[in-house]
């Protein structure tokens, strides 16, 4: 989220000044529909308040501050995102203070800038509005860590408040472990059962207003996983290693940027150098965490499905 500050030089709409205004600090046009979405989602802050009218009358002078999230600003919808309804089969855990479930390729965590685009938090509000249709108004499903909108398997929402602060608490700790499967293409041949780590300071290296892509940086956060090869096999016409992937702590596209920087990159993601393939070839498998209630430990196991080669 970047901010912005502008000026207005006259009376006018807030809405207007943003048109003429925005595209000069962000070096990129930017659409009506996306300025008013901006302004309806309380991002545009005068005097330490949100404002959400369009028609805001500005006087000479006056300070607005614009925060941006570009990254969701500018998304399109991509022709291949999915439709999507969470069903009983794909939940892999539930009780009354949390909910664990099976996230499909193609389809984004959490809801964008966007209003429209659909998203597995939504979904999982529907689900539970479904189960307990009594209800005068949507069920709370709190959003406690996310996958890439490629990325496939286990991903835990809350169900109350009540559980908020232990499970922030686990992710932010590391002490909810997680276990990926990748898919990669290596230039040389890897042995099963080899192991090896990959550790840097990471952060941003692309532009404010380009598709975000991470990597190695003076100043960054520190970043490590833990890597084991498990298997060779084929996909889409190439020789593949299947590649168990353990974070232990949680930066943006680790994975994908940690195996790409040791010239393994995962098949599909051409962001980081991997081959084009159908997509990016990255499962969450499993999650083991400290139940945010009770403190039981918990074993939460989602295979891949068996035609995407990521089933071990």
């Amino acid at each position: 989220m970047t901010n912005y500050i502008l000026k207005s030089l006259t009376k006018e709409r807030l809405d207007e000044m943003l048109r003429k205004e925005l595209p000069k600090k962000l070096q990129k046009e930017i659409s009506n529909s996306k300025i008013r979405r901006l302004i309806i989602s309380g991002n545009i802050i005068i005097n330490s308040k949100p404002i959400f009218v369009p028609s805001f009358i500005l006087y000479p002078g006056t300070s607005v501050s614009v925060r941006i999230d570009e990254e969701k600003l500018f998304f399109e919808k991509a022709p291949d995102d999915i439709s999507f309804e969470l069903t009983k089969k794909d939940v892999l855990f539930e009780d009354e203070s949390i909910i664990v479930v099976n996230k499909p390729a193609f389809f984004p965590t959490e809801a964008g800038i966007t209003a429209s685009r659909d998203n597995l938090h939504a979904a999982v509000i529907r689900y539970l509005h479904k189960k307990n249709p009594e209800l005068k108004n949507p069920p709370y499903a709190g959003i406690m860590h996310r996958l890439d909108r490629e990325t496939s398997g286990v991903i835990l929402f809350t169900k109350s408040r009540a559980a908020n602060k232990n499970c922030h608490s686990m992710f932010e700790n590391h002490t909810a472990k997680k276990t990926y499967v990748a898919l990669v293409t290596s230039e040389k041949e890897l042995k099963e059962g080899e192991k090896f780590s990959v550790s840097m300071c990471m952060g941003r290296i692309s532009g404010k207003s380009q598709r975000a892509k991470w990597g190695n940086v003076k100043g960054g956060l520190e970043s490590k996983t833990d890597f084991l090869v498990m298997k060779k096999l084929r996909k889409d016409g190439k020789d593949c290693f299947l590649i168990e992937c353990k974070p232990l702590t949680g930066r943006t596209h680790q994975i994908r940027v940690h195996l790409s920087s040791i010239a393994l990159p995962i098949l599909g993601d051409e962001l980081y150098g991997g081959e084009k393939a159908a997509r990016i070839y990255l499962h969450a498998k499993k999650l083991e965490f400290p139940h945010p209630i009770t403190g039981k430990t918990m074993i939460v196991v989602c295979e891949a499905p068996q035609n995407e080669a990521l089933k071990t």
